[in-house]
């Protein structure tokens, strides 16, 4: 049975949490471990109930959320992306289902550009994007402190839409 990506619905925003709180564990978020797996879910459910191109997505196998994406307007125009997929779910084409729903979510709300990070280490992610057709705008080095005090860099990717 194919993956599914449909429109969240706030009534999946703790387990699109949960799927946050168990990518975050590999280190390749911006999303710490230990996720508090109730604000991430509040807050998932502010994106899913709120006006504007604000929108996030699950990413179904066999009924069980295993992804999800979401965007945010940060600038007039430009969005900014999440994405994460458990683990076992990678590999079977949900990343580029779930990119498809964005672009076109971007594309019908009359956004210019989607935007993301990646840590410089993330070379899949960083391939996946590459893809898609998302360029590298520049890198943040040393930008951001950790918990345990490292400083991690991260690559600024985005993908200018047609108008």
């Amino acid at each position: 049975m194919p993956m599914v990506v449909r429109k969240a619905r706030t009534e999946d925003a703790h387990a699109l949490a949960l799927v946050v709180a168990a990518v975050a564990e590999e280190g390749f978020l911006g999303a710490e471990p230990p996720v508090d797996v109730e604000d991430r879910a509040e807050a998932l459910r502010e994106t899913i109930a709120g006006e504007g191109r604000a929108a996030a997505w699950a990413l179904e196998d066999g009924g069980s959320v295993v992804g999800m994406a979401s965007v945010g307007e940060r600038f007039h125009g430009v969005l900014q992306l999440g994405m994460a997929i458990v683990p076992a779910a990678r590999g079977r084409g949900g990343g580029r289902a779930l990119l498809e729903a964005i672009m076109q979510h971007a594309s019908v709300s009359g956004a210019h550009k989607i935007e993301l990070e990646a840590w410089t280490d993330n070379g899949r992610a960083i391939a996946f994007y590459s893809a898609a057709g998302f360029e590298v705008e520049g890198i943040r080095r040393d930008h951001y402190i950790r918990r345990d005090g490292r400083l991690r860099s991260s690559i600024l990717m985005a993908r200018q839409l047609s108008r």
